[in-house]
């Protein structure tokens, strides 16, 4: 099943006239591992963003765009919890504990308040 991030890296591939090999050989990876990315089966490495930036010359919108679409189609999320206050990391590991559980509704209030939050709300 393809993912927004293998959408995307295809879509950029596609554009530049790109083989699956040649966008492999500029991330320095094999052809299958690519090939597992745009599919969903392997996650995209961090260190992609910044090289895909410099190697295609994408804006820092579109960049934004592979971070967030790289983020969607992620099938884990790792935290770092070095330097994090006592009362966050509860509140990570209370979250991951509900998470699977948590309801639609209660999910669109948390993202709601967390969005308001990242732009300057209260």
């Amino acid at each position: 099943m393809r993912t927004s991030i293998g959408e995307f890296l295809r879509n950029l591939r596609m554009t530049k006239n790109q083989r699956l090999k040649d966008m492999a050989d500029i991330l320095e990876v094999s052809s299958a591992f690519l090939s597992a990315v745009e599919n969903g089966k392997k996650s995209m490495p961090d260190v992609w963003v910044k090289k895909i930036q410099t190697e295609y010359g994408i804006s820092n919108e579109q960049c934004e765009e592979m971070k967030q679409a790289a983020m969607e189609s992620q099938n884990t999320i790792s935290l770092n919890m070095r330097n994090v206050s006592s009362v966050n990391r509860e509140l990570a590991v209370s979250f991951a504990r509900q998470f699977d559980d948590m309801d639609e509704e209660t999910s669109k209030k948390i993202l709601s308040m967390l969005k308001n939050r990242k732009k300057g709300g209260k």
